[in-house]
């Protein structure tokens, strides 16, 4: 399987840090509003359904994989998503259901993986954001996430770029210089470039959008522009 325990420990020795907006995710909190934001628009965008609406998701059937502490689960949640998010880590779902608690998020929390999701578990919208570069076989995992996704259905991978900037920003600078992230976050061989997790995808899902995100030091924010070289997200509707 394409879980690897190496990277669950690597976040499980954080995890009471999730929730923390000035803990060793901040940089996630500052760049998560602009994710979902794309991630929930988009949603609404090809399901024809009103964004303004103040539960614009109201009872769409979503798998979060790779949840983490729940910060994509519980944005969709409040938007009337009905979600269901998965991990293999149990500190990570542990933190994710108390945080859920106290939030008043309804989320299905289970701790498992993609590969031992019953296969007749099918939804409307998958997301995997910042997940692929993290598992051994990314060809695997994300074909095996694409089976469980309806006819009509959106999925949605965000990961990192293999470039030399990425190397440059997105793991010396982060982790080493800035100290955003905490030293050995990620592996810049692990990075993918989108034409190869499209080509993974082939036959399961067409791609409909690409985006990439931008950190703009000066004003400390994050932008979303065409600029797939660093961060950026990929959106497939069902073949």
């Amino acid at each position: 399987m394409s879980v690897n325990q190496n990277e669950i420990k690597k976040f499980e020795a954080i995890a009471a840090e999730w929730w923390d907006p000035n803990g060793k995710f901040k940089p996630l909190h500052k760049f998560n509003p602009i994710r979902m934001g794309y991630v929930i628009k988009k949603i609404c965008s090809i399901k024809n359904i009103d964004f303004s609406k103040n539960k614009p998701l109201d009872k769409i059937d979503i798998l979060d994989v790779g949840c983490g502490g729940g910060l994509v689960a519980e944005p969709l949640n409040f938007k009337g998503a009905k979600v269901t998010a998965i991990d293999p880590s149990e500190k990570n779902i542990a933190v994710a259901k108390l945080h859920a608690k106290q939030s008043k998020a309804e989320i299905n929390y289970q701790q498992t993986s993609i590969h031992d999701l019953p296969k007749s578990k099918k939804f409307s919208v998958i997301t995997c954001l910042e997940v692929i570069e993290h598992v051994d076989d990314p060809d695997e995992f994300i074909r095996e996430i694409a089976k469980h996704l309806k006819p009509g259905g959106i999925l949605f991978v965000a990961t990192l770029n293999r470039t030399l900037k990425s190397l440059l920003f997105a793991k010396f600078a982060a982790e080493y210089i800035l100290r955003w992230l905490p030293k050995g976050t990620h592996e810049f061989d692990k990075f993918l470039k989108p034409h190869e997790i499209t080509n993974f995808l082939e036959g399961q899902v067409k791609l409909v959008d690409a985006k990439g995100f931008s950190y703009n030091i000066l004003s400390d924010s994050w932008q979303i522009n065409n600029d797939l070289s660093q961060n950026y997200i990929l959106c497939f509707t069902h073949a």
